[in-house]
């Protein structure tokens, strides 16, 4: 039956299985999922993300570094700046997924599950983002996660 044949790798035996602890391993730190979170809607230079992150510029970086080499990012140099920007779509669903089981840690009624309160039913078709009308600074770096449509 076709039922039982595995698909792309997902089999708990899986080569996959040992890259895919990596990758939630490069996750765990709150800076690359805010600057994963950052850059859902398009590049940013290094500074703008520091600003928006409220953190340094060479800590920024290094984070960057990081991300690059494991590419959840990548990267365009125009003049003196470095841009950066998301790889692909996997980063953007893979973090929307983890706030949407952070909620599931809080509640057992979590927001996204809501779809009269504005929040989509299903995560595959998400990213967070702010309600708050504040500036972006704390937007990304402090304020409340909300599920809203990919755009």
């Amino acid at each position: 039956m076709d039922a039982d044949k595995p698909v792309c790798g997902r089999e708990p035996d899986s080569q996959y299985v040992e890259l895919a602890v990596e990758v939630f391993a490069m996750l765990a730190d709150a800076t690359r999922i805010r600057i994963i979170l950052a850059l859902r809607d398009g590049e940013l230079s290094v500074n703008s993300l520091a600003e928006l992150l409220e953190k340094s510029p060479s800590s920024v970086s290094q984070h960057l570094a990081k991300l690059r080499l494991s590419r959840f990012v990548t990267s365009r140099q125009e003049g003196t700046k470095v841009f950066y920007s998301l790889a692909n779509e996997h980063a953007r669903q893979l973090v929307s997924d983890a706030i949407f089981q952070a909620e599931h840690s809080l509640s057992s009624n979590p927001r996204h599950h809501h779809a009269e309160a504005g929040a989509c039913v299903q995560p595959a078709d998400t990213i967070c983002t702010s309600t708050s009308t504040s500036t972006s600074t704390s937007t990304v770096a402090k304020g409340t996660l909300t599920p809203t449509p990919l755009g």
